[in-house]
C-alpha cells in the first residue's frame, strides 16, 4: 500500500507538532528549574546575611577610658551591657587574676609593684605594653554570652621628686579575638621589659 502525499504531509505536522510540544515541555521545566534555583539562592543569601548580623550583633569591642589620671581604665562596649569581667595577666608577672565586682574597670594597683620592679634601675620614664586575657559576660538580647580576648595594657611610668616611681595605665588595645593563659604567657615573654 502506498500512501498519498497528503497522508505524508499530515505525518509530517503530526511529527511537527510533537517536536514542539516536546520543545514546549523542555523549556517549561528549565523555566520552573531557573525560578526554583533563583529562589533557593535567594533563600540562603537572607540566612547568610541574618546570621552576618547575629555575628556582628554579638561581637564586643572593648573601650577603655582613662580615669583618676592613668590609676584605672574603665571597660565598656558600646553596643552591650558588660555584666562581668575577668583579667588574667602573665604567670611571670605573679599577679592573681582579677575579678572587679562593682565597676567593670582595670586597676593599676595590681601591676604596679611588679611592673616598677622589672623596670628598676633604668629611666624613671619608660612606656611599654602588658598583654592580659579578658574575658566578659554580657546578654545578647535573651541570651547570656561569653567573649575572650588578648588586649595590651598600655602603660607609662612617671619619676616623682619624693616618693620615686609611679605607674599609669594610657589605655588598652585589641591584640587578638580569642586566646588562653598560655598565650598570653607567650606573648609576654616576647614582650617582656
Amino acid at each position: 500500500m502506498s500512501e498519498t502525499s497528503e497522508q505524508a504531509t499530515r505525518r509530517r505536522w503530526v511529527t511537527l507538532a510533537e517536536v514542539v510540544a516536546v520543545a514546549g515541555v523542555v523549556i517549561a521545566g528549565l523555566t520552573f528549574y531557573t525560578g526554583w534555583a533563583d529562589r533557593r539562592a535567594d533563600q540562603e543569601a537572607r540566612v547568610a546575611d541574618k546570621s552576618s548580623e547575629a555575628r556582628e550583633r554579638a561581637r564586643v569591642d572593648l573601650v577603655a577610658t582613662v580615669e583618676d589620671g592613668g590609676k584605672r581604665l574603665a571597660i565598656k562596649d558600646e553596643k552591650h551591657d558588660l555584666q562581668d569581667l575577668a583579667v588574667l595577666f602573665p604567670k611571670a608577672l605573679g599577679v592573681a587574676p582579677e575579678r572587679p565586682v562593682a565597676d567593670i574597670a582595670i586597676d593599676v594597683n595590681a601591676i604596679e609593684a611588679p611592673i616598677l620592679k622589672l623596670t628598676d634601675g633604668g629611666a624613671d620614664d619608660r612606656a611599654g605594653r602588658l598583654p592580659v586575657l579578658l574575658t566578659v559576660r554580657y546578654w545578647d538580647g535573651d541570651a547570656a554570652r561569653t567573649s575572650t580576648a588578648i588586649y595590651d595594657l598600655i602603660w607609662r611610668t612617671e619619676g616623682r621628686v619624693l616618693r620615686g616611681r609611679t605607674l599609669r595605665l594610657e589605655g588598652m588595645r585589641l591584640r587578638e579575638r580569642g586566646g588562653n593563659q598560655a598565650r598570653v604567657d607567650a606573648l609576654w615573654a616576647r614582650e617582656k621589659i
